[in-house]
């Protein structure tokens, strides 16, 4: 299927949002957004994804 990772076009075979980070190796924390709405952690198992879905993966950043 076709999807937007972060502005970039991709394919997956990830049926989940779950599946797709661990493909992306996109573990640890992140933050995740699916067509513009945050989607906590605990639900990423069950975020089904579709042909056309734009996911936003954002890590936090350290500094000062």
């Amino acid at each position: 299927m076709n999807i937007t990772l972060n502005g970039a076009p991709r394919q997956t075979r990830a049926a989940t949002l779950a599946a797709l980070l661990d493909e992306q190796g996109l573990g640890g924390k992140v933050a995740t957004a699916r067509n513009g709405d945050f989607v906590p952690a605990a639900r990423r198992a069950t975020t089904t994804l579709a042909e056309g879905d734009q996911i936003e993966v954002v890590a936090p950043m350290q500094g000062g």
